[in-house]
Formats: structure tokens, C-alpha cells, sequence
């Protein structure tokens, strides 16, 4: 690609970093800002600095906050008895944009991979157990991508918490296997979430 600026360039291969961004669509967006009034391109460079630089996670489920606890954690109409425990943020947003759970979250932070080397220890459990026990919760539901990481770390943590007083369930196989969570259809991912299962069940279901 031939571009005539070096300063256009490196904005270029900045924008072209950005997961599913080529240069070409690098290039136009960058083209864009440079149609844009001076004031409007500090105002966005800003927005995201500050993003960066004042985000926080939520001490208690590890979701993105503006503050030390995020906004499902903060509300009382949520129920802190039930929490669904997802790999990520963005799973976590997928559900949330259902409409179809009142319940808390907790994320992990990945899933256990031994091939690349993620263990429990890399993962926020430790947490989920003190939840488990401060809040009395009745069940965990597992919203994990429907992955062989995924159900291995569904399998650890229902080990883990079979001498607990709380419920497992997964959520059901409306989700094809080897899909990914954050990319089903809310309605899919609504009803899976509904008629979720307990793991012995789950299991029953591959």
C-alpha cells in the first residue's frame, strides 16, 4: 500500500493492530479522522485514553466498572444466591443483552487450558469459592463456550464445589459444539440459559 505521509502510515499500522481491522479499512478510518474538526480527533484520542487509563474491574465478579463494584453487582434487585460464571466480558455482555437473567455473574478470566499452559491458579476461583461462602449462593450456573477447555473447567469446578451446599446446572445445548458464547443469537443464547440443566444432565447431552 502506497501512502505518501509517514505520519498517515504509522496511524495506519496503529488502526491495523486492532483485532479484525486490515489496512484497508485502516486506512479509511483514518482518512475519516482526517476530515474531522481538530477538536473532534483530541475529543476521541481522549475518550480512549481516559478508558484506558480510569477503567476498573469490579472486586467482587471481575466485570468492567466504572467504579470498585460494577452496576449488576451494586443492584439490589440482582440476586447474589445465583451467579452465572462465564469466561470473559464479553460472554458475560452476550447474556446480559438477553434480558433473561436476574442473577450475578462472576468471570474467570479464561477457561483451563493445559496446552497453553492455563491452569486453575491462572484463573479468578479463588474468588468464586469466597462468594460461594459469604453469600450462601444456592447455584452457579456454567455459561461456558461449549469447548473442550470449557468443559473441562465446568468438570474442575463442579468437582471443586460437590461437598458445597449449592446447586451446578449448565446451560443447555442450544449452543452447537465448538461455538462460542459471545457470538450466538440472544434468543439461542436466552433459552439456553432458561432451561439450563444440571451437569449430570449436561454431560448426558454429548
Amino acid at each position: 500500500m502506497n501512502i505518501p505521509s509517514k505520519l498517515i502510515e504509522s496511524a495506519v499500522n496503529e488502526f491495523a493492530r486492532l483485532p479484525g481491522i486490515g489496512k484497508k479499512t485502516a486506512l479509511r478510518l483514518v482518512l475519516h479522522l482526517l476530515k474531522k474538526k481538530p477538536e473532534e480527533v483530541e475529543h476521541f484520542s481522549e475518550t480512549i485514553s481516559r478508558m484506558r487509563n480510569e477503567i476498573q474491574f469490579c472486586q467482587r465478579c471481575h466485570n468492567v466498572s466504572d467504579h470498585s463494584l460494577c452496576n449488576i453487582c451494586e443492584s439490589p434487585a440482582r440476586d447474589e444466591q445465583v451467579i452465572c460464571v462465564v469466561e470473559n466480558i464479553r460472554d458475560l455482555m452476550a447474556i446480559e443483552s438477553t434480558n433473561s437473567f436476574r442473577g450475578s455473574y462472576h468471570v474467570l478470566g479464561g477457561v483451563i487450558s493445559p496446552m497453553d499452559g492455563i491452569g486453575p491458579e491462572d484463573l479468578e476461583i479463588a474468588s468464586l469459592e469466597k462468594r460461594v461462602a459469604e453469600f450462601e449462593v444456592k447455584e452457579l450456573i456454567m455459561a461456558m463456550s461449549p469447548t473442550m477447555e470449557g468443559d473441562t473447567t465446568i468438570f474442575y469446578l463442579t468437582r471443586m464445589f460437590r461437598e458445597k451446599p449449592v446447586q451446578i446446572t449448565a446451560i443447555s445445548r442450544g449452543i452447537s459444539f465448538g461455538g462460542e458464547l459471545e457470538y450466538t443469537d440472544e434468543l439461542t443464547l436466552a433459552r439456553s440459559i432458561h432451561n439450563r440443566l444440571p451437569f449430570d444432565k449436561y454431560l448426558s447431552q454429548k
